[in-house]
């Protein structure tokens, strides 16, 4: 831990440190606060299903990434990345601008077209971000710097949604949600003039507009490199078992758990602190090494505390009570107590997970193609993300199974998914050189 926090110390980590911090902070100020709006009253009084309006939310947020992440990592490539980075960041105040009006006089279509153009800005930056890491980064740094970045999105995912439970409950919330977030958007610009100048690797690329040739192209190229593929799809199966709980835990807290906001707040911290405390653990139990022999784990993880989650949801019987439960109410119950132990496991697991999948993706990527790269995985991402929402709709909408019936049914899926990925993962590792600061290693 010691020494992951001296990373501190150097310019070329803290500036892109806080500036993705206060970018993926104010995502979720942001987003958090839109769905307990869309949960909590905006439901009634559209007179649409909750599901329907969150999982709705989740697939806009999602969308730019599959149409513009192949462009986004060819204009990462080719232009400097400390000027890009300031330019999405001046962006995102506008954004938020814009936003601000949607909440101050309750345009929920504003609302939710300010929700596609963050998701639109955070696809530009992500090749940015994951790119600039192996290029500051000494080798035996990679693996700590992206356990730090893991912990530090969980930990703004975290405060992110505490800070909109907070403020949605304040008097004139939606003056102090579009003060907050115009705000936190200037801190992460200002941040970002902080980051060093960077080295261009492909500055003679020339640039493909057409976003579905560019979108092929790059999946082609990864899938020839197949390694970097089954990482990206490894990566991206993240996203999707992620994505599926996190959607619904306004509704179990809702429905299941008779719960108020503080009670989704609590829910998201339980699974945000989970993955950070995952995401430090993989650079002791690796020992700082680019290796693949975590992910069994926790696949293994997340297949265990989701299955437990379903029997602990099915056999839930809380009092019946007119007045929905505060978090510290529920507490009171012993039977809550495993509910919340396996949401923080399932957290932990997918933190153990995921940070071995993108270190390992930045250390195989070839250098002049790794903005791209980080793209094609965004596409994957996004995909998957989508697929994600579908998959809920249909299995609670559709086919009209519960909630918990939802988490096992993933949990199964995941195991079986793993027993295809990592024999995958090990066939292909000597495939390609490791890659970072430009070169390859030994």
């Amino acid at each position: 831990m010691a020494s992951q926090l001296s990373l501190f110390r150097h310019r070329r980590f803290n500036s892109m440190f806080f500036t993705q911090f206060f970018g993926a902070f104010n995502d979720n100020v942001f987003k958090q606060a839109l769905i307990l709006v869309l949960t909590y009253s905006a439901a009634i009084k559209l007179g649409v299903e909750v599901s329907l309006l969150n999982n709705l939310a989740a697939m806009l947020f999602i969308l730019p990434y599959f149409l513009f992440s192949a462009l986004a990592g060819q204009i990462a490539d080719k232009y400097e990345k400390s000027k890009l980075t300031q330019l999405v960041k001046l962006v995102e105040i506008i954004i938020m601008a814009v936003a601000a009006i949607g909440f101050v006089y309750e345009i929920y279509w504003l609302l939710f077209l300010s929700l596609f153009l963050m998701g639109m800005q955070s696809t530009f930056f992500g090749p940015i971000k994951y790119a600039y890491l192996p290029e500051v980064m000494h080798k035996d740094e990679l693996v700590g710097a992206n356990a730090v970045f893991q912990t530090s999105t969980s930990l703004a995912i975290l405060t992110g949604m505490i800070l909109a439970g907070v403020l949605t409950q304040l008097y004139l919330s939606e003056y102090w949600l579009a003060t907050i977030t115009v705000l936190v958007a200037i801190l992460g610009y200002l941040s970002a003039r902080q980051i060093p100048t960077t080295t261009i690797y492909a500055p003679t690329l020339k640039i493909d507009w057409n976003i579905a040739r560019t979108s092929w192209d790059i999946v082609k190229y990864c899938y020839q490199l197949r390694l970097l593929f089954f990482i990206i799809i490894g990566n991206s199966w993240f996203w999707f078992y992620g994505a599926t709980f996190l959607t619904q835990v306004p509704e179990v807290s809702k429905t299941i758990l008779h719960g108020d906001e503080s009670v989704v707040i609590f829910l998201l911290t339980l699974f945000s602190f989970g993955v950070a405390i995952g995401s430090l653990l993989c650079k002791t139990l690796t020992k700082n090494q680019i290796s693949f022999r975590l992910i069994p784990l926790g696949l293994a993880g997340l297949s265990i505390s989701a299955t437990a989650l379903y029997f602990s949801l099915n056999k839930l019987a809380l009092p019946i009570t007119i007045e929905p439960y505060d978090i510290f109410t529920l507490l009171e119950f012993r039977q809550t107590w495993g509910i919340f132990a396996e949401l923080f496991l399932v957290g932990l697991s997918g933190g153990v997970y995921i940070v071995p999948l993108y270190a390992s993706m930045q250390a195989y990527a070839p250098t002049d193609h790794r903005s791209r790269i980080i793209g094609a995985n965004n596409i994957f991402n996004a995909l998957f993300m989508v697929i994600s929402a579908i998959f809920a709709i249909v299995i609670l909408t559709m086919i009209g199974l519960s909630l918990a019936q939802l988490f096992a049914i993933t949990a199964i899926i995941n195991l079986m998914f793993g027993l295809w990925l990592y024999p995958k993962l090990h066939q292909y590792q000597d495939s390609l050189p490791i890659q970072t600061d430009g070169t390859p290693l030994p």
